[in-house]
């Protein structure tokens, strides 16, 4: 009876062993899971949903865990303040301006609080730190957009599926194009007339380039024009007498046109019969009686010249015409001598 007794003690107290060795495994596993067994800080933050985030939930830092969440607690109808354990020696990387939301491990895994961002000017958290929060998108809202994406799609999908059916009935100008020949055959020569257009365009631009350069070649009047000032004020100064000398000419030609209409108002006179002039000009009788009557004043001023040569040939008056000759003759010799005084 003894040696059962032994063995059953032996094999009672193997498997209590193995039970204390299990329940110790167990709870360093899960110790270092928890980070039970790390030295933390407690950081808070604030959230206005926190989405079903429970206590002992992780808290991850670019995609490293480092915590799990200690309390979570009501300040407000409105907040709810979610203490974390944060590993210390995470604490240099994460810094005091770093956000917390609330996200998922998975698409419908649980709950976790995300901390991202920061900048390496701010000083890294310390124990009590507050972190600033955004809201998170929660998966209610994510399988709504994803819903409400679906049904977009779907609708694009059927106005596709309409719009290839009109092209293959020949409806509108696609369909048209792909089931009428002719107008296939000017959609094509369209196509030609664009390349050619494009291709144009292109030999344009090289020209313009060419012009361009040549522009920028010194010593060439297009240069000198567009860099020199001096020949750009000379060509100023040329274009300011051109429009003076086109100002002259138009004042020319202003003159020549009225002077023109005095010409044309002057042979109306002439032409007009009620006019003296006109008279003299178109009346043949009235010319004859001009005629005659110049005819006989030549005739009376030979008599005239006659009766004068006969009356200085007369003795009574032949006196006078001698002292008249004379007179003459001193005022003759004394301009004469005057003008020799002179010189």
């Amino acid at each position: 009876m003894s040696t059962e007794s032994n063995k059953r003690t032996v094999t009672v107290g193997i498997f209590v062993a193995l039970g204390i060795l299990i329940f110790i495994a167990g709870v360093f596993v899960l110790g270092g899971q928890q980070k039970r067994f790390t030295r933390s800080i407690k950081v808070i933050a604030v959230f206005n949903d926190v989405g079903g985030l429970k206590v002992g939930n992780n808290v991850w830092f670019s995609g490293v865990k480092i915590g799990n969440i200690k309390r979570i607690h009501f300040l407000s109808p409105s907040q709810i303040e979610v203490d974390m354990n944060i590993e210390e020696n995470a604490t240099e990387f994460i810094r005091k301006d770093a956000n917390a939301t609330i996200g998922s491990d998975g698409l419908i895994g649980n709950k976790i609080v995300q901390i991202f961002g920061g900048t390496t000017k701010a000083a890294p958290i310390e124990d009590g730190d507050r972190l600033k929060t955004i809201g998170a998108v929660s998966s209610d809202k994510l399988l709504e957009t994803l819903q409400e994406n679906s049904n977009n799609l779907l609708k694009v999908t059927n106005d596709v599926k309409e719009l290839v059916g009109n092209i293959k009935r020949g409806k509108g100008t696609v369909g048209a194009v792909m089931t009428d020949s002719v107008l296939a055959d000017r959609f094509r020569n369209t196509l030609t007339n664009l390349n050619r257009a494009s291709e144009n365009t292109v030999q344009l631009t090289r020209t313009v380039s060419q012009f361009a350069s040549n522009l920028n070649n010194k010593g060439t009047l297009a240069n000198e024009l567009v860099t020199d000032t001096t020949v750009f004020r000379r060509l100023s100064r040329s274009v300011g007498q051109f429009e003076n000398a086109a100002n002259s000419a138009n004042q020319a030609v202003s003159n020549l046109n009225q002077t023109s209409q005095n010409i044309n108002r002057a042979s109306e006179k002439l032409n007009n019969a009620n006019s003296p002039l006109g008279v003299l000009l178109t009346d043949e009788e009235t010319a004859g009686n001009l005629r005659s009557t110049l005819r006989n004043l030549n005739r009376g001023s030979q008599l005239l010249n006659e009766d004068l040569r006969a009356a200085q040939n007369n003795f009574l008056l032949r006196g006078y015409f001698r002292k008249q000759a004379k007179e003459a003759e001193k005022r003759k010799a004394d301009s004469t001598a005057a003008a020799n005084g002179k010189l």
